[in-house]
Parts: C-alpha cells; sequence; structure tokens
C-alpha cells in the first residue's frame, strides 16, 4: 500500500490538470512515471513532489510541443529552456504565416474572382513608409482597427494611415504608374509587416485587392496576402480637418532631440518653446531644463508628452531636421521632416498638471 504522502491517480489528476489517460499515456512514454504502482492492482500513485512537472507537461503540451521537445524543455536549466520554448514558438508562428499564404492562395483559385489592380509602387519605400507609419498603430481588443493600416489609393497618390488615439501618422506615396483605381481599405498590421519585409528589394509591387484582402505581387518572389481588417478606421480625415492654426513652429535636430530624449530621466517630457529656441523640461524640479540649438517663430508655449507618444513620433521623421507645427498645449503637435511632407504624425499632449 502506498503511503500518506502519495496520492491515487485520480486526484493528481486534479491536481495537475491531466487526465488519467494523459497520465498514463506520460507514464508509459517514460516523461511522468508514477511514484508508485501497486503490485497487485497495478493501481499509480504519484506524490506531491510530482505535481509542479505535471503542470508543466500541460503546459507545454498545450503548446503543441512534441513529447521529445517537452522532455528537453524539462531537463534543461533556465537560459536553455528559454531558448528551446522561443524556438518552438518562432516556428509555429512561421508555420501559421505559411499556412495563411497557401490558404490564400486556395481561396484566391475556389473563389475564381480577379483582383482589382490599385497601385504600383517602389519597393523599397513601400517598406519604409509601412515601418514608420505602424509605430502608431496599437492591439486594442475593443477596436481591432487601430492595429491596421489604412491605405488609400486615389487619382495621383497611395496614402498611409495608422493611429493609436494618441498618435497619428499618415505618409503619402508617390506611386511608379498612376493608381488604375480609387479604393481605401484596413489592412492586417502584423500580416503587412511580413510583407513589405519580403518586397524590399524587389524594385516595384503591384497592389491588387480581392473581396477580403490586398495582394503584394512583385517579380521573381512569390506574392504575399493581407487580410483586410472589416472593422471601421477612425475618421482621421475630420480630425484633421479640425485642427486649429498653427501658433507656434519651431525646427530642431532630430539627433540632438532623440538623443535628449533618451538620456531624459523622467517619463514625462516637457517643451518649452520661445524665441530662443526649444528647451526640454523634466517634470522633477531637481533636473534642470536642457536647451536645445533650434529655430522659433509665433507665441511661447510649454507643452508636455508622455515620453512613449513624444519619442516614436520623432524617431520615425524623415531627414536630419524635423519640424514641430504646435497648436496649443492642449492640442496635437504635428511632427515632420523640416523639408520634406510625406510624411507627418500627430502626437496628442498630456495635461500640464499630469507632468506634476
Amino acid at each position: 500500500m502506498p503511503n500518506d504522502e502519495l496520492m491515487p491517480i485520480g486526484a493528481f489528476a486534479q491536481r495537475s490538470g491531466l487526465t488519467s489517460s494523459a497520465l498514463r499515456f506520460y507514464a508509459d512514454s517514460g516523461l511522468l512515471p508514477p511514484a508508485e504502482v501497486d503490485p497487485v492492482s497495478g493501481y499509480r500513485y504519484y506524490s506531491t513532489d510530482q505535481v509542479a512537472r505535471a503542470t508543466a507537461v500541460r503546459r507545454l503540451r498545450e503548446l503543441d510541443m512534441p513529447l521529445a521537445a517537452v522532455e528537453a524543455v524539462l531537463g534543461s536549466r533556465t537560459g536553455e529552456a528559454s531558448r528551446l520554448l522561443d524556438e518552438h514558438v518562432a516556428r509555429i508562428v512561421e508555420d501559421a504565416a505559411t499556412m495563411q499564404q497557401k490558404a490564400a492562395v486556395i481561396k484566391s483559385a475556389l473563389g475564381n474572382a480577379p483582383s482589382l489592380p490599385i497601385a504600383v509602387v517602389k519597393g523599397p519605400v513601400l517598406a519604409d513608409a509601412v515601418e514608420q507609419v505602424l509605430t502608431a498603430a496599437a492591439y486594442e481588443p475593443w477596436m481591432p482597427a487601430l492595429a491596421g493600416l489604412r491605405i488609400e489609393a486615389g487619382h495621383e497618390a497611395v496614402t498611409l494611415t495608422a493611429t493609436d488615439r494618441y498618435r497619428l501618422s499618415t505618409r503619402t506615396l508617390v506611386p511608379a504608374e498612376p493608381p488604375g483605381q480609387m479604393w481605401a481599405g484596413t489592412v492586417n498590421g502584423d500580416e503587412l509587416r511580413a510583407a513589405v519585409a519580403a518586397s524590399r528589394r524587389s524594385p516595384l509591387v503591384r497592389l491588387e485587392v480581392v473581396a477580403n484582402g490586398i495582394w503584394f505581387r512583385v517579380a521573381d518572389r512569390e506574392d504575399r496576402h493581407c487580410r483586410l481588417l472589416p472593422e471601421e478606421f477612425p475618421d482621421y480625415r475630420l480630425m484633421l480637418a479640425s485642427l486649429g492654426e498653427v501658433t507656434t513652429r519651431a525646427t530642431v535636430s532630430k539627433d540632438l532631440l532623440l538623443r535628449t530624449l533618451e538620456e531624459h530621466p523622467g517619463e514625462r517630457i516637457g517643451l518649452h518653446v520661445a524665441d530662443h529656441g526649444v528647451s526640454v523640461m523634466s517634470a522633477d524640479d531637481g533636473h534642470p531644463d536642457i536647451p536645445l540649438p533650434a529655430t522659433a517663430s509665433g507665441q511661447a508655449l510649454r507643452i508636455w508628452f508622455e515620453l512613449t507618444t513624444l519619442y516614436p513620433a520623432v524617431s520615425t521623421a524623415i531627414g536630419p531636421d524635423v519640424l514641430l507645427d504646435l497648436r496649443g498645449h492642449d492640442q496635437p503637435v504635428a511632427i515632420r521632416s523640416a523639408d520634406r511632407g510625406d510624411l507627418t504624425t500627430l502626437a496628442m499632449p498630456i495635461k500640464p498638471d499630469h507632468a506634476a
């Protein structure tokens, strides 16, 4: 008979979250043998010390990890186990992406629906633009469209837009060929990143729309498909149209401003724009303002931002200098290149008392 520290297989199954049949399978495979087996009845007993290993087995198997890989993870030190886990998850993600692409090809063939050509753009330019604009996207369960990128093809340009409610980035691309159709849709952001990464070395990318997605077709490479998000994208044009007149304008070195933000000790950043230039302020009185060489015009202004809002907006700007268009301490600031206007990011400030 087992001692009092052992529990029957049914009780152990409840403790570990595994079924009795699963425990028998793992015992027969050698992954989780019982602590004791009754020689007469063959009934299996487990110790309380085995609960942690059984729970780990269950969690790893929930990740569709093969038995050999589970055994390797459990037999490894923490660093090696983490590496094995990361490699397994990476394979799953890669396989899922491959299956999505294959499914898109099959659906296209089954439906036999013609695609609608909308634009031809340069591959490297498209890849850069997507990376820049998608920094303003964010995953919000209640509003999935915020994780996507809005693509709008007009008669003369292709516009990419993303927003997370605190930032809004938009970039206009001049197509290599005149757009064939006017079209607008919101593309899955994660799939789009993978698609344009594959097209970075392609001189031209042809954008073609099908019923529920968009194809990125390139010469001598595999075409990539991205799903369209059915949720409505925020009416960013209404927000842009409602912006007031610019009251303060400043031009500052992008690298110098970024370096100052990186070295700033706080989570909230203040900008003081006046005739003498731009100073970076801290909410902590113990840290002095940091003046930056800049040109400024208009009304003197103090405005505050979350670092996580301001830094990405500045880092994605094109060119050596950034232009800040300000409309007041409580209005979005437009951040763009000082000599190029095809990429603009709006950053939402915080109330001054939030910085105190």
